[in-house]
């Protein structure tokens, strides 16, 4: 049985409910039926039952994220992903420390925008909006600056949809004697991500991405001895990181009111991440997603912003099509009659639009995508998706 059959099998995708729409996006996402249903109950927030899911929750990430021993530990932090990355850098970049900041997109720069808020000393390497840091880039700076402390790079920039060589990267970072932070909050789930592989410090995702949740939390995997060294470093009560786990392991529970329904629904999303094979199993399903969606959208005449190497199975960047027909608003309200929601672009360089790989789709979905999209250009009066040279 193919991984696309199996998939169909378990989670056979018709139409979505009247009203209901399809969500390329790089999350929210499109979700499951089982996961939905687990949010049906309502869950005391110290009832033990709750606290029992809250530890699988914390132990099976740790799992996935290779950790075996007590090196590393799991510390979720209510909120949208970047609460989660806020209190990463508070708690990893000492206050007389500094950061090199690795920048391809709008989540580099809005890490050094955290660090600016709080403080804290960096520096960057902006690539722009279609190049990876080279790990030799990272390995000038790091010579030329020794007092930089640690390093922080986004795995997947969902900006253009590229997926940066965090291994590579990791491999200078480690030489160097510095800390890493990886910004795994796109790919965490589906593109393999193991401290045996990627020596990380401190790792950041969220619930709502690729092992397809729903928004409500974030979640930091760090090194055990670096949280216990951080008593201090927090600027802020509630995202300090060191107490948020301390209380976890001293009571079971969260310290400030937990997002109950979110971590239910996302401890049934684990659940159905194991059943379809893990990460290796999730990523083939979203490298399929994206291949037929490039393939396709090559075939109307769009043009994608990254060349074949660096397009993550996340989501994708295309050129808008240089037709003075073509307006993106009017193509967003198309495809939103068809059930289909899709992303603005946010590049500086050129009018863009992206369309995510990710949540409960599958082939047949992305051919129903293909077709809604060749209606809406229809009715927009487009019979040239070529971009502007």
């Amino acid at each position: 049985m193919t991984q696309a059959e199996f998939f169909a099998s378990r989670h056979p995708l018709a139409a979505p409910a009247q009203g209901e729409l399809y969500l390329l996006t790089p999350g929210p996402l499109t979700t499951s039926l089982a996961t939905k249903e687990a949010m049906l109950r309502d869950w005391g927030s110290w009832d033990a039952d709750f606290n029992r899911i809250t530890a699988e929750v914390r132990q099976r990430l740790l799992a996935m994220a290779g950790v075996h021993g007590d090196s590393h530990v799991c510390v979720p932090m209510q909120g949208s992903g970047t609460f989660a990355v806020e209190a990463a850098l508070a708690s990893a970049i000492p206050r007389d420390g500094k950061a090199l900041v690795l920048m391809n997109g709008a989540y580099g720069k809005r890490a050094a925008q955290i660090l600016e808020y709080m403080g804290r000393d960096y520096l960057t390497l902006d690539k722009g909006d279609y190049l990876p840091p080279q790990p030799e880039e990272v390995a000038e700076l790091l010579e030329a600056h020794p007092e930089i402390t640690t390093v922080f790079l986004v795995h997947c920039e969902t900006s253009s949809g590229i997926l940066n060589p965090v291994k590579e990267i990791a491999d200078v970072v480690k030489a160097h004697g510095k800390g890493l932070i990886v910004d795994a909050m796109s790919s965490f789930g589906a593109v393999p991500l193991t401290i045996d592989e990627v020596p990380f410090d401190v790792m950041v995702s969220s619930a709502n991405k690729c092992i397809e949740g729903v928004p409500g939390f974030g979640f930091v995997i760090i090194r055990r001895d670096l949280l216990e060294a951080s008593a201090g470093r927090a600027h802020s009560l509630s995202l300090d990181l060191l107490e948020q786990w301390r209380y976890m392991e001293r009571t079971g529970q969260w310290r400030f009111t937990p997002p109950t329904h979110t971590v239910v629904a996302f401890h049934a999303a684990l659940a159905q991440h194991r059943e379809e094979g893990g990460v290796e199993g999730r990523l083939a399903r979203y490298r399929h997603n994206r291949d037929v969606l490039v393939a396709g959208m090559r075939e109307l005449g769009f043009a994608t912003l990254l060349e074949d190497r660096w397009l993550s199975p996340i989501i994708t960047t295309f050129f808008s099509p240089e037709h003075p027909s073509f307006d993106f608003k009017r193509f967003y309200a198309e495809l939103k009659a068809r059930q289909f929601v899709i992303y603005p672009g946010k590049l500086t360089i050129a009018e863009s639009f992206r369309i995510g790989c990710i949540g409960q789709i599958d082939e047949a979905v992305i051919r129903r995508l293909l077709a809604a999209i060749q209606e809406s250009l229809a009715a927009m009066g487009v019979d040239d998706c070529r971009p502007a040279a």
